[in-house]
Parts: structure tokens; C-alpha cells; sequence
């Protein structure tokens, strides 16, 4: 039996979320990149975040792999570690984004239930979810083999590598559907930029 002195209590913070955002002109959002090793989510992500920081906004990136390096550092690349990748990730952005961050997420996320289970999440405490389809062609993803992935599955190694030997699901109806047609680095940056800073001036 479960002693209810052990339950987790909701402290309610005595500085509403408004009165953050209002006094440090913040609007937290998160905007979600995914797609295949290789297809230039981390490098969309950082770029748009300098972009950003140049502009005064408080952007921050939470990179998938380096949060492996500790919080997710537990976790392996089965389907079920992955799925728990995602949800662990998609619970720390959303507290970026109550704390005002414009939060970048590059991460595969393989499985679209992973990437609902984020939206869901951040609807549910009305805060702006990005879904972002980094769309580069698998080819092209080969080409580059930023880590040398490819080649591995090539030489016959079974490391899982999503889309070639292990599943992804693309997104049916992301925000955005960047890079499947061979735009430019700054063309991908500038289309989430010009939609990020209309988000912010909304909430003035």
C-alpha cells in the first residue's frame, strides 16, 4: 500500500508565468526538429538560436546528444529507451518554455506517438509547439554522414540507425517542412525566424 505522505505535492509558484514573461519581455515556445541523422537539425537549431540572442531573445538549445551526456545518459537505442528519450525530452523543453525560453529541440524522435506525446504536453499548459520536419533527403544524409553512421550500417554494423535499419515515422502535418528541396541553411533559419519573432509580437 502506498503510504500518501510519499505522493508528490504541486507547489504552485508565487510568480504567475505572465508576470515572468511580462517583466523580462519573454515568450516561451518550443519549436521541435526532427528528422534523419544527418539531415541538419542540430545545425537549423543553433544558428536560429544565435539569430535569436542576437535579436535580445532568451533562446536556449537542448541538443539530443548532448543530453545523452547526462540526464539521458542512462539510456540505450532500443525502441523503448528511444520512446523514453523522447518523453524526457519533450518534458524538459516544456519547462524551458514555462520559464520564457524560446526552446530549439533537434532530435530524431523516430515515432510519431513520441512527438504528439510533446505537442500534447505543451497544448495543455497553452504554450506554442513547433513541429518542424527537417526533411533532407536520405541521400543527401548519406553524403554528409556527419558521425559516420551510414558508413557503419553500410560496413554491416546493427547500430539502429533510423530510417535505414530502424524506424521513422515522418510527421503527417508538421508546422513546417524544411530542407526537402535543397534550400540553404539561412532559407531554413529565416522561415522559423519569421514565424518565432510573429509569435513574440503577438503576445505584446
Amino acid at each position: 500500500m502506498t503510504n500518501s505522505a510519499n505522493q508528490p505535492v504541486w507547489h504552485q509558484p508565487q510568480v504567475t508565468r505572465d508576470q515572468l514573461w511580462d517583466a523580462h519581455k519573454f515568450h516561451g515556445m518550443t519549436i521541435w526538429l526532427t528528422g534523419l541523422s544527418g539531415s541538419g537539425k542540430s545545425t537549423i537549431a543553433h544558428e536560429l538560436a544565435r539569430k535569436l540572442t542576437d535579436l535580445g531573445k532568451f533562446a536556449v538549445v537542448l541538443d539530443a546528444d548532448n543530453v545523452r551526456h547526462g540526464l539521458n545518459s542512462d539510456l540505450g537505442y532500443t525502441d523503448e529507451d528511444r520512446a523514453e528519450n523522447v518523453r524526457r525530452m519533450a518534458e524538459v523543453a516544456k519547462l524551458f518554455a514555462q520559464s520564457g525560453a524560446i526552446t530549439l529541440v533537434p532530435i530524431i524522435s523516430p515515432f510519431a506517438s513520441g512527438r504528439q506525446f510533446a505537442r500534447l504536453i505543451h497544448a495543455s499548459d497553452h504554450l506554442d509547439f513547433v513541429e518542424v520536419h527537417v526533411a533532407t533527403p536520405i541521400a543527401e544524409c548519406e553524403k554528409r554522414d556527419t558521425k559516420g553512421l551510414y558508413a557503419q550500417v553500410k560496413a554491416g554494423a546493427n547500430i539502429g540507425l533510423s530510417g535505414v535499419n530502424a524506424p521513422y515515422e515522418a510527421p503527417a502535418a508538421p508546422e513546417f517542412v524544411l530542407c526537402a528541396d535543397g534550400e540553404s541553411l539561412d532559407q531554413c533559419v529565416e522561415a522559423l525566424l519569421r514565424d518565432v519573432l510573429l509569435r513574440t509580437d503577438m503576445k505584446r
